[in-house]
Order: structure tokens, then sequence, then C-alpha cells
């Protein structure tokens, strides 16, 4: 009964809307403008898989389904990548003078009562925040040299650097530091889609530029990583 009641709250707070100078207001998901916050459900600290068997079960997979993954596997996942694990703001990937350069970014096509859009990830209050609208799992898979399970999958885990928080202390050895950090975050959300039973796959393959135009990304982010995630066929 107490997990009915916790799920029926965590998808209640993740449709409250946020209105400037007034109150939450509830709202669809599919009627909330950009800029909207989705507050995450508070990720597991504990499963039934071991990190043994989730390193056992680690395959890539490009055939997905089009069954609808969960806020809270979304949650789980994007936890895993760059998630907060300390009161002094370290995260589940190590990082190169703790400067953290990685920037998050989910490419939601088919999550259970979320808008499709362009979402960043907000590592220490836990919540998405929408900067652009639509289903562009489309526009991201033509960046991506047409790759099916890019426009396929649920969602897209994009992992983009920001170089100048490195390199402003390490030089350009920074920039080596950054794509370190990106393995490590790609991993541990690869392992943790294991544990909660979906399927990904690492994307190296991708223009750029086309990314950048696609997601609407900031100038001085460098796209490192696609990482389609989402219930997969046999």
């Amino acid at each position: 009964m107490k997990l009915k009641v916790w799920f029926a709250l965590a998808t209640a707070l993740a449709l409250l809307v946020t209105v400037p100078g007034g109150c939450g207001v509830e709202k669809a998901a599919s009627t909330v403008p950009e800029g909207t916050q989705i507050v995450l459900p508070k990720p597991a600290r504990d499963s039934d898989t071991s990190l043994e068997e989730a390193l056992l079960g680690r395959r890539s997979t490009r055939n997905f389904s089009e069954e609808a993954v969960t806020l809270e596997q979304v949650s789980q996942l994007l936890w895993a990548g760059q998630g907060i694990t300390s009161t002094d703001g370290k995260r589940t990937a190590p990082s190169a003078g703790a400067l953290y350069p990685l920037k998050v970014y989910a490419v939601i096509g088919n999550v259970a009562g979320v808008a499709s859009g362009v979402y960043v990830y907000e590592p220490v209050t836990h919540t998405l925040t929408r900067i652009l609208d639509g289903d562009q799992r489309q526009a991201l898979s033509q960046a991506a040299m047409g790759q099916t399970s890019v426009k396929q999958d649920a969602l897209d885990i994009v992992i983009a650097g920001v170089y100048d928080k490195v390199t402003s202390k390490y030089g350009e050895r920074g920039i080596r530091f950054t794509h370190l950090e990106a393995g490590h975050a790609a991993q541990n959300i690869c392992l943790q889609a294991v544990g909660l039973k979906l399927g990904t796959v690492t994307v190296g393959a991708f223009d750029d530029a086309g990314v950048q135009q696609a997601l609407n990304l900031p100038e001085d982010e460098v796209t490192l990583y696609i990482i389609p995630a989402g219930n997969f066929t046999d």
C-alpha cells in the first residue's frame, strides 16, 4: 500500500507546473510550456540486482519496443550518471578536481506522463527542466547517421562536456579528463539499466553540429555520448 501511495504522489509531483509569482498548478504534462521543471522521484539506493549481475548482463541493445518507460526509471538512470551522493556535492561518477564539466540531457519521446521534449538534468535538485518542446528523437537520429536505435527508443540520454570548466585548471589535459568522466557516467547508466531491465547502447557516431542544432545546445557544450534507452525486444 505504501508503494502505491508513493507512486501516486511521485506522479502527481512530476506534473506540477510552477507559475511565476504564484502557486503550483497541476496540469497534464503534455500541455506544459518550455521551462517547466519536473521534480524527479527519489532514486532507489538498493535493488535486487548485484553489481556482478549488472556487469554480466550489460549488453548493447539496438531493438527497442514501443512500451513506455516510467519517470521512476528515468530518474534512476539520470541519478546513476550524475546524481549527488554526498552532502558536499560529490557525484556517482569521479571528476578531476571535482569540477564536474558534464551536462546531461534527456531527449524524451515515450515516457509515461511526460511530454516529449529535450530536458536538462539538474543533479543538485534532481530535477528535469524542459528546454525544447516536441519529440526530437528523429532529428537526433539524423544527426547520428540515421541510426534507428536513436529514434525508436523511449528516450536518449545525451552527455555533453564543457571543456572550459576543466581546462581552466588543468590546461589541455582537461579535455582528456572530461572524456574519461563521460565514460564513467555512461557505464554507470548502462549498468543501472540492467537493474531496471531496460536496454541501452552507447553511440559515438554522430555529427557534432547536427546534434547541437537538433537539441539547441549552448555553443560551449560538446556532445560526447548519445545513449538510447528503453524497453527492448529479443
